[in-house]
């Protein structure tokens, strides 16, 4: 089985590095979940590469508490996402426990 990657994100000026990443890691064979928190989740509504994102990576969530206090409805869900993607941080928990490698940007 190949090697797994989960990657945690926090700072929004490190999207073009989780793309590349992303891609890197697929491109292995590798299973990749991100989850976006905090003030990270503005990279939903901000930039136009998060819904090929969501469909290049194997899980993509983000924190609905962390996108609320961005100022976002929760009611609406970015492009790529469905309701079930609006997590809680036992995404962050599910990376650290389920997956080979760690990554925090």
């Amino acid at each position: 089985m190949a090697k797994s990657l989960g990657i945690f994100v926090t700072n929004p000026d490190n999207f073009r590095h989780v793309e590349g990443i992303v891609k890197a890691a697929k491109a292995k064979g590798s299973n990749v979940k991100v989850f976006f928190t905090w003030d990270a989740t503005h990279n939903a509504k901000k930039e136009a590469g998060f819904e090929a994102l969501c469909n290049l990576a194997d899980d993509v969530s983000i924190c609905v508490d962390s996108y609320k206090n961005m100022g976002y409805d929760i009611n609406d869900i970015p492009a790529g996402l469905d309701e079930k993607k609006m997590g809680t941080q036992a995404q962050h928990g599910i990376i650290i426990e389920d997956y080979d490698c760690y990554l925090s940007l």
